[in-house]
């Protein structure tokens, strides 16, 4: 529409600086001025009219420089699942379902703490089929056992007493240490090794369960906690 008016207003200022090409076709040209240039008589309104219309600018006409404005900041490079679990991240791991406490390994079990006891940062790392080593490290202190990886192991206790994680030096030939990190939707995470679900249960705490028929009751949160370290141990 803007384009539209601009192109009107010069037709019109055209037609007035030369009134023997926009005539009516049929007529005898009328005189403009004398001989010398000086004209016959006053500029008439219609002059003035389009002198105005060709030098107001459009209001709603946009500068031809004007370009929509750009997205501002950069996308964070641990945005979902890509993030976390790409193997260069550390990752704090927190049951949905629990309300202060988080995961650990204390005492080389995996277990629920309240506290800052244990080993409770974890760098999930791809090896390939949708597995993962899930390696732990103690809190950043500068003593170097906490910057050599620990890795969950499914263990089998036998006597009938379920599964249950320990931590053991890593391993990514075997099997028991292979886990499964499948998203749930709203940024929680099923932890499976085989088909065993990390699950809490309130007698025996984190144990990893066959469901069967049973619902998945635990999902955990991966939460961002920084580069992952580069340790002696890999």
């Amino acid at each position: 529409m803007s384009k539209l008016k601009w192109v009107t207003g010069v037709a019109v200022l055209a037609c007035s600086g030369a009134l023997v090409a926009c005539g009516d076709g049929g007529g005898t040209p009328t005189a403009t001025g004398s001989a010398t240039g000086t004209p016959s008589g006053p500029v008439t309104p219609a002059d003035a009219v389009t002198a105005t219309a060709t030098t107001v600018p459009d209001p709603t006409t946009p500068p031809a420089s004007a370009s929509p404005p750009g997205p501002t900041g950069t996308p964070s490079a641990t945005t979902g699942a890509g993030g976390v679990l790409s193997g260069k991240r550390e990752v704090t791991i927190v049951r949905v379902q629990a309300t202060e406490s988080g995961v650990a390994l204390d005492g080389g079990a995996l277990v629920e703490v309240d506290d800052d006891s244990g080993r409770q940062l974890f760098v999930p790392t791809p090896v390939g089929g949708g597995k993962y080593l899930i390696k732990a490290y103690g809190r950043r202190d500068g003593h170097p056992a906490n910057d050599d990886p620990a890795c969950w192991q499914a263990l089998n206790p036998g006597d009938g007493k379920p599964l249950t994680v320990e931590g053991t030096a890593c391993d990514k030939r075997r099997p028991a240490q292979l886990f499964t990190i499948v998203g749930k939707g709203g940024g929680a995470y099923a932890i499976s090794n085989d088909s065993a679900f990390l699950q809490f249960s309130p007698s025996r705490g984190l144990i990893l369960e066959e469901l069967g028929d049973a619902p998945l009751r635990s999902t955990f949160r991966l939460v961002d906690n920084g580069p992952a370290r580069t340790p002696a141990g890999g």
